[in-house]
């Protein structure tokens, strides 16, 4: 199955137009439409970009060996 993404706005009448597609002519396609917020279109899309990210201890196991059932 293939894939493509559009972002667009509609025009003044509600029409949507969709030009260059990835599909041949007679191949049968799903439509699905999904309202955008202009928050999310807005906003960065690399939010941690620049931040400082810190690790305590970053090879100290996730679970206690104590916990670990092939071990015992």
């Amino acid at each position: 199955m293939k894939a493509h993404r559009i972002e667009t706005k509609l025009t003044k009448n509600g029409t949507l137009v969709l030009e260059n597609l990835p599909f041949q002519a007679g191949e049968n396609v799903e439509i699905i439409i999904i309202e955008r917020s202009s928050q999310l279109s807005d906003s960065n899309p690399y939010p941690l970009q620049g931040k400082v990210i810190h690790y305590d201890d970053p090879f100290e196991p996730a679970v206690p060996i104590e916990d670990w059932e092939v071990l015992q």
